[in-house]
C-alpha cells in the first residue's frame, strides 16, 4: 500500500514538474522568437511627397486641415515634410508665388503651437508640353526636381527633359513610378530610366493594395531590383492618413518595407 502511494505522489510530481518546465520552456522560445512589431515610421522620419500646404491642389484645402494631417503624421514618427504641391498648367497653375506664402502661413501656424516639426516645399512637376526649365523651379536638398507624368500616357519626349534637367544640374526623382499603367508590360521602360540616373521614389500605399493589385505587384517588382531610392506618403487626405497610420502602427508597413535601404534621412534630414 505504502508502495503505490509513494508511486503515485512521485509520478504526480513528474508530471507537474515537467508540465511547469514545459510552460516555461515554451514561454521562453516565444520570447525569444518573437518578432519585434514596430509601430512607428522613424526609421523613414522625412517625407518627399505630399499635398499639405493648404489650398493649393487637390491636397489640404486649408490651413486647419494642414495642421491636422501634419500633426498626425508627426505623431507616427514623421519629423521633416517637404511639402509638393502640384504644378500643372491645365489645373494647378502653382508657382513659387502661391506656394511660398502657402508654406510661411503653416510655418507661423506650427510656430504658435510651438511644435518641433519641420516643413518645407518643393513641388510635383506634370512633364507636359508646357513644362519649362527655368531658374525658379522649386526643388528639395541638393537640386533634387520631383516629376510626374500622365497615369494613362508616357511623355513622349520624357527623356529629352529628363536629360536637359540633369544637364542644368538637377536630380530628377520620378514620382510613383509603380502608377504608371503604360510601363506595366514594358519593364525595360524602369531599367532605361534607372540607367539614367532617374531617382524613384515609392508611395508607401503602392505596397498596401489601395491604388490596385497591379500597381501592388509593381511596386514588389521595383523593390526587389532595388530601383526605388525615396518613399512618401504622396498623402492628400484624411482617408490616405486614416490608411497609412493603420499599416504604420500595426507594423505592417515595417514588416514590409522597414528593412529596404531608403534614402530619406541620408538626402533630406
Amino acid at each position: 500500500m505504502m508502495f503505490r502511494i509513494v508511486f503515485l505522489v512521485s509520478f504526480f510530481y513528474i508530471f507537474v514538474t515537467n508540465k511547469h518546465l514545459n510552460s516555461f520552456t515554451t514561454a521562453m522560445f516565444s520570447i525569444f522568437n518573437k518578432k519585434t512589431r514596430v509601430d512607428n515610421i522613424e526609421w523613414l522620419g522625412v517625407d518627399i511627397h505630399s499635398h499639405l500646404l493648404p489650398g493649393l491642389d487637390d491636397g489640404s484645402p486649408d490651413l486647419d486641415t494642414s495642421l491636422n494631417l501634419i500633426q498626425k503624421l508627426h505623431e507616427i514618427g514623421y519629423h521633416k515634410f517637404i511639402c509638393t504641391p502640384h504644378i500643372f498648367t491645365e489645373l494647378y497653375p502653382n508657382s513659387s508665388e502661391t506656394i511660398l506664402p502657402a508654406l510661411s502661413a503653416v510655418k507661423n501656424a506650427l510656430v504658435k503651437r510651438n511644435s518641433s516639426v519641420q516643413i518645407a516645399a518643393a513641388a510635383e512637376y506634370m512633364i507636359d508640353e508646357s513644362f519649362k526649365i527655368h531658374p525658379g523651379l522649386l526643388t528639395m536638398g541638393d537640386k533634387f526636381i520631383l516629376i510626374e507624368m500622365s497615369y494613362l500616357n508616357e511623355t513622349p519626349n520624357i527623356e529629352q527633359v529628363i536629360f536637359n534637367l540633369q544637364v542644368k544640374g538637377y536630380k530628377v526623382i520620378l514620382a510613383h513610378p509603380e502608377r504608371y499603367l503604360f510601363y506595366h508590360m514594358e519593364k525595360q521602360r524602369f531599367e532605361r530610366l534607372n540607367d539614367m540616373g532617374v531617382c524613384f521614389q515609392l508611395n508607401l500605399l503602392s505596397v498596401s493594395g489601395y491604388y490596385g493589385k497591379e500597381v501592388k505587384k509593381i511596386a514588389e517588382y521595383l523593390l526587389e531590383k532595388k530601383y526605388y531610392d525615396f518613399a512618401g506618403t504622396d498623402l492628400h487626405h484624411e482617408k490616405h492618413l486614416d490608411l497609412l497610420v493603420n499599416s504604420v502602427t500595426s507594423g505592417l508597413l515595417y514588416e514590409k518595407l522597414g528593412a529596404y535601404p531608403f534614402k530619406n534621412k541620408e538626402v533630406f534630414l
